[in-house]
């Protein structure tokens, strides 16, 4: 089977317009397509030989859309992304919509503000609202129309519209321009010509509302591809590659497979390559999610974008550009977003009856009443209503208002939701995965035991280890010397030297004391007693990093360092299990320390010793036996995972690319909020579906009473400005969770 191609789609609207474009590429011979609207992209395969490009796009393009392949991330944004960005001019348009419509609804809704002329007044702020501020669904519904469709947008246009036109036809041929006239607002339900009426206030509130809508649902998917910009700012920007002796900066762009490169101390390596020369301490957790760094020397592998945090590197690139693992877990996360299912929402689903429906209702009662003889005006004024009432003003507010209140509740408890697609996924999570590094722990070393030998006092071992060590920069060391720093002030240590790949040596208070491997001991001179061989043996079955500790020609104690777990994490286990979540922890760290960090919380089911790249396979897997999954993590190497689940919940307290790839963002890193935020995910969906629910109830109810010609069309914006009022009050309830 050949590769995969993938497109960038332009022109969508709504979950219909991507089905369209889906359901057109399928019609190719060799041609499985899936679009997603939420990334804007198609992902094409090919049974048998691969389909031209052109022809992919020249499809696209007949179903009224464009079509291009898309261009790699970049870790810089391009000059003026910032002014292209779709949601800002969608903004500014419902800004100024609203601005000039709030007048013209307040004018038509309150009889004391109808002064004289006042109609005349409102069709100069309504008007435009109606030609430029509802441009976006005139022009939608114009393609739809000819392309034989009909959305949201056409009823959207042709209800703004039908009522703008009529409000022209009563102002210049009807009654409704003479001076004085005004809007009693009555609730009756009797037959009228409508020619002394004007629905401005319908027309420029309807567009307002849906924009509003439209620009909350665009700043929910504008950052669709900021996971990959997100891993690409990980790598170095600059590198110092050797040109015989001497050392040359240069973009990492230009860096070739085969040069040879220095990193120094606290710089990222800048690709994939071999160490040469020297040895150091690297820091993976950016890729590894591991906190405890990893020694290295001539010899071994080095992944890019990782730290250095030790001594100088001199490494020979294997390895560079797309080939790179930094790359690869770029492409992991594309593609898993890529693969998520399409999330129709409801009002996009049943808009495929509910619009054709509508303008057919309308149409048919125009033609009734002008069959049967009745007055031209009251026919208009009886079709106008049925548009005006079927539409959607309600629907377009259904699930930002909802998302909205949810949003800003969770906001304030730590949540952050990425937008409306997100929710439909809580209602059916069974089954929970942990990242063990950062998530269920701190992902910081500390201190966690001091065994002194026989005869030796544990305070002043941890003393005198802690103030040597406090000259390292190696993370080892900074967590004994924080330690140590805790308990009391730090004397300052004299003839301080690195061993390589082994420890430190020093002077503390005119002692010689060693710090480092059991091995750095021996070759002093100074082995480790039964006891402290004992307590590193066993600080290593925890999962713990060891060193000894000794001066004066003896071993005198072992200090273990380890990744503590968060106090809240086991209570946090404990409301997964309430709300009838399956915890799982999933670690690339080694089965031992796994299980330790497990029992601790309460967890009993843990999947260890898996690779970075691997743990999106283990989520896929998960589901392949049917479960609905959602995964908690923090590092890059969960992103590819966080994108493939059900539900993505990632860490603020971690990387960049984990947060973007993920659906729900906890700003704390208390595991505890991953439960509040699936109650709050569910919570808001009910209230999304009962705010549909209704919109639909209020038009469905009333269009048989707008076609018999019994509700005019003022009160048919009367009964739709209370659908709308509904479905905001009933949003307003999420104010209230959790309190």
């Amino acid at each position: 089977m050949s590769a995969p191609v993938e497109l960038a789609i332009g022109g969508m609207t709504c979950a219909a317009c991507a089905n369209r474009v889906e359901k057109r590429l399928n019609r190719m011979d060799g041609v499985t397509a899936t679009v997603n609207f939420a990334t804007e992209k198609a992902r094409v395969s090919f049974e048998g030989p691969p389909v031209a490009v052109g022809d992919l796009i020249a499809q696209v393009e007949k179903a009224g859309y464009t079509a291009a392949v898309p261009r790699p991330p970049r870790a810089e944004p391009e000059p003026g992304a910032e002014q292209r960005d779709p949601a800002r001019p969608l903004r500014d348009r419902a800004v100024v919509s609203l601005v000039l419509s709030v007048p013209v609804i307040a004018m038509a809704m309150v009889p004391a503000l109808q002064f004289t002329h006042w109609q005349w007044a409102s069709l100069v702020l309504a008007a435009p609202v109606v030609v430029w501020g509802a441009l976006p669904f005139h022009t939608a519904a114009w393609k739809n129309l000819r392309l034989g469709a009909a959305t949201m947008d056409t009823l959207v246009s042709l209800g703004v519209s039908a009522a703008f036109l009529w409000s022209l036809y009563a102002l210049f041929l009807g009654t409704a321009g003479e001076p004085g006239m005004t809007h009693a607002f009555e609730f009756t339900i009797a037959r009228t010509d409508g020619s002394a009426n004007i629905y401005l206030e319908v027309a420029a509130g309807v567009t307002s509302f849906i924009l509003l809508g439209k620009y909350f649902e665009a700043r929910s998917k504008r950052r669709a591809g900021a996971a990959l910009r997100s891993l690409m700012e990980l790598g170095a920007k600059e590198v110092a590659v050797l040109r015989g002796d001497r050392e040359v900066f240069v973009p990492v762009d230009d860096l070739a497979a085969g040069d040879r490169f220095v990193v120094r101390p606290g710089e990222k390596i800048a690709t994939d390559g071999i160490v040469e020369a020297g040895t150091s301490a690297v820091d993976t957790s950016m890729l590894t999610g591991e906190s405890v760094p990893v020694e290295v020397a001539p010899g071994d592998a080095v992944v890019g974008a990782t730290v250095n945090a030790g001594g100088r590197l001199v490494v020979r690139a294997t390895r560079v550009g797309s080939d790179t693992r930094l790359a690869q877990m770029a492409r992991l996360v594309e593609d898993a977003q890529t693969g998520k299912a399409q999330v129709q929402r409801l009002a996009d689903r049943v808009s495929g009856v509910f619009v054709p429906v509508a303008i057919l209702v309308s149409a048919g009662t125009l033609g009734f009443w002008l069959g049967t003889g009745g007055p031209a005006g009251a026919a208009f004024t009886a079709a106008v209503a049925v548009l005006i009432i079927a539409c959607p003003c309600a629907l377009g507010l259904a699930t930002p208002m909802a998302l909205m209140a949810g949003t800003g509740r969770g906001a304030r408890m730590g949540i952050l939701i990425k937008g409306p697609e997100v929710l439909e996924s809580t209602r059916r999570i069974d089954t929970v995965v942990l990242d063990k590094t950062g998530t269920v722990t701190t992902g910081t070393m500390a201190l966690v035991e001091v065994v002194a030998a026989e005869g030796e006092d544990e305070a002043e071992v941890l003393r005198l280890a802690g103030a040597l060590e406090n000259a390292s920069e190696h993370p080892v060391a900074k967590a004994v010397a924080a330690g140590a720093a805790a308990r009391g002030a730090l004397p300052a240590p004299g003839d301080f030297a690195n061993v390589e790949g082994l420890g430190v040596r020093g002077t503390v208070e005119g002692r010689a004391v060693l710090v480092g491997r059991p091995a750095l001991l021996e070759e002093w001179s100074q082995p480790l007693g039964e006891d402290l061989s004992q307590a590193m043996k066993e600080a290593r079955n925890l999962g713990r990093t060891a060193v000894a500790v000794g001066w004066d020609g003896r071993a005198r104690g072992v200090l273990a360092v380890s990744d503590t777990v968060k106090p809240t994490s086991a209570e946090a286990v404990r409301s997964f299990r309430e709300l009838g979540l399956t915890p799982i922890l999933l670690t690339g760290d080694n089965e031992t320390v796994a299980r330790a960090v497990a029992d601790e919380v309460g967890i009993t089911e843990v999947v260890a010793e898996v690779l970075p790249e691997d743990k999106a396979e283990v989520i896929g897997g998960l589901q392949a036996r049917g479960r609905a999954v959602a995964m908690v993590g923090d590092g890059v190497n969960d992103a590819a995972a966080l994108a493939r689940a059900d539900l993505g919940l990632s860490l603020g307290t971690g990387t960049d690319a984990a947060i973007e790839a993920s659906d729900l963002t906890l700003v704390r890193g208390d595991l505890r909020v991953a439960a509040d935020a699936v109650r709050l995910s569910r919570r808001t969906l009910a209230v999304i579906k009962g705010n549909l629910f209704w919109a639909f109830a209020y038009n469905t109810a009333a269009i048989p009473l707008a076609a018999a010609g019994l509700l005019n069309p003022m009160l048919a914006g009367a009964a739709m400005a209370v659908s709308s009022a509904f479905v905001v009050v009933n949003s307003q309830r999420l104010h209230r969770f959790g309190r």
